[in-house]
């Protein structure tokens, strides 16, 4: 993907429409989760930001949606994580399988989370 992308729409018009409509509805689970996010493009892929800062990135590739980073979590949210943890610092979703959008708002949750109490 040698592409660069000047907003998340023109990110997400790349991808063939079975995975667009994934990653719109990704968009929307993360907004829905953090009340007054904005977005941009930051390493080329959407980044959703908080009080002018990134948030939570998340991405699309050819079998599965990835974002990045995992956030500070709690035993049952690590539990719940496991199966899609890929590295360090990624949650791998796979597209042949349902995505689990109720742990996506969970995820940024965390974020926001942890995001309000380093103010």
């Amino acid at each position: 993907m040698a592409e660069k992308f000047e907003t998340v729409d023109e990110y997400i018009a790349s991808y063939p429409p079975e995975v667009r409509e994934v990653l719109e509805k990704v968009r929307r689970t993360i907004h829905a989760a953090a009340p007054g996010a904005g977005e941009k493009i930051s390493y080329q892929i959407p980044t959703i930001t908080l009080d002018g800062s990134a948030l939570i990135h998340f991405s699309g590739w050819k079998s599965h949606i990835a974002l990045y980073p995992i956030p500070p979590a709690d035993e049952t949210l690590t539990a719940a994580l496991a199966p899609y943890r890929s590295g360090k610092g990624t949650l791998k979703f796979p597209l042949d399988k349902p995505i689990p959008y109720d742990l996506l708002t969970r995820v940024t949750q965390a974020f926001v989370t942890a995001r309000k109490n380093q103010e």
